[in-house]
């Protein structure tokens, strides 16, 4: 009997391990744990918070359904537009004024439930805070029975808004202790600091934003994912593209070691001295143990009459074994003008400029192009023996 064809060939099926692995891009098993531990704190406070409540004996615990759907996107997926402040406060409690107004205004039960929905997602969108639980906020306050009915308008502000709000703080506090960006801000898009009309250096090579919305048009489809984080990820997409097919250049490659460098305890006259004996844009500033504690330029250094460690900037830095063309977005943010490399204990151990960095981007490239233009030629004469036959 003739096997079974793939029909993509080159494809793996999927193992029967792979089935129980998260789907979402960047789920690691620590982002899980954290995102159960966090909506465990979260809703289990969240319930104890509103039951201590004056008057709660109607509503106990004065939970809704909801909440616990909040608290999947708030916990386990941070970053999502739709799991931010305003979503979770605004999408509960509109949508539950969407479907208390519905309840009145629609005697049959299921077209009631219908318009509730649709009436939710619509109010949503139009106020810019979509958030999925915010549907079945809408249907808990249509199909809510005699609690509900009670309340009245009520209901959205006591218990939706007042447990959104409480979870959303809760969040925060939590979000911060584990070191995770919440609310999420998408990091700011490069500028030009030389106030031109020019695009920044980084972005005038690969794509472009407005191929970023092309994309989107043509594609036609809605993303749980911010415009700017896209951006953002097809960026460091393309950066570790090149990296990869450049082979792995470390910084220990290229770096300068002897770097000269100015004490911390230096006067400001000192290190501009250095800078320009040494024809240097960038001065490491260290302690008596060759920490490092920042950096001086000129600009710093312009006008100053002060103490170095007045006058110090934040030192961009990476590790001897980091990939080298990984620190062209640092390099090119205008900014900064190098690198200093140092150890674990953050000793200086060398410096990488932008000249280091394009040096080292030339030759990378050339050798590229000499390995493809050999391939090339191999290619050609064995294609030309061919043709000759035996």
């Amino acid at each position: 009997m003739k096997k079974p064809t793939n029909p993509h060939p080159g494809s793996k099926p999927p193992s029967r391990s792979r089935l129980f692995m998260p789907i979402l891009a960047g789920a690691t098993l620590r982002e899980r744990i954290i995102g159960c531990l966090g909506a465990l704190i979260g809703i289990t406070l969240t319930g104890l918070i509103c039951s201590r409540l004056p008057g709660n004996s109607s509503y106990w615990p004065l939970i809704v359904a909801p909440i616990g759907a909040s608290a999947v996107l708030l916990f386990a997926v941070p970053a999502s537009p739709l799991a931010q402040p305003w979503p979770i406060i605004g999408g509960n409690t509109i949508s539950a004024l969407v479907g208390v107004a519905v309840a009145h205004a629609v005697q049959d039960p299921v077209l009631a439930l219908g318009a509730g929905v649709a009436l939710a997602i619509a109010a949503m969108s139009a106020t810019r805070c979509l958030h999925p639980p915010g549907g079945a906020a809408a249907l808990t306050a249509i199909l809510g029975g005699p609690v509900v009915t009670t309340s009245g308008f009520l209901f959205p502000f006591i218990p939706v808004a007042l447990n959104s709000l409480i979870l959303v703080a809760l969040g925060i506090l939590f979000h911060r202790f584990s070191r995770r960006s919440y609310p999420h801000v998408p990091a700011p898009a490069p500028a030009n600091t030389h106030h031109t009309l020019d695009q920044p250096p980084q972005r005038r090579v690969g794509f472009r934003s407005e191929d970023v919305d092309a994309a989107l048009e043509a594609l036609d489809e809605t993303f749980d994912i911010d415009r700017d984080d896209l951006d953002r990820l097809l960026r460091q997409v393309e950066l570790q593209a090149m990296v990869r097919s450049h082979g792995v250049l470390r910084c220990r490659d290229i770096m300068s070691r002897d770097v000269v460098r100015i004490s911390l305890d230096e006067s400001a006259i000192a290190a501009r001295t250095l800078l320009l004996a040494h024809n240097i844009r960038t001065l490491p500033v260290v302690d008596e143990e060759n920490t490092l504690v920042g950096t001086v330029g000129l600009r710093e250094l312009a006008n100053a009459a002060d103490p170095i460690a007045h006058l110090l900037s934040s030192a961009a830095t990476a590790s001897p074994d980091d990939p080298a063309l990984e620190l062209i977005p640092v390099l090119t943010d205008g900014h900064a003008h190098a690198v200093i490399i140092v150890d674990e204990r953050h000793c200086v151990l060398g410096l990488i400029t932008q000249a280091d960095l394009l040096a080292a981007t030339a030759r990378a490239l050339a050798e590229n192009s000499l390995f493809e233009a050999d391939s090339d030629n191999e290619h050609g004469k064995t294609e030309a023996a061919a043709m000759l036959g035996p």
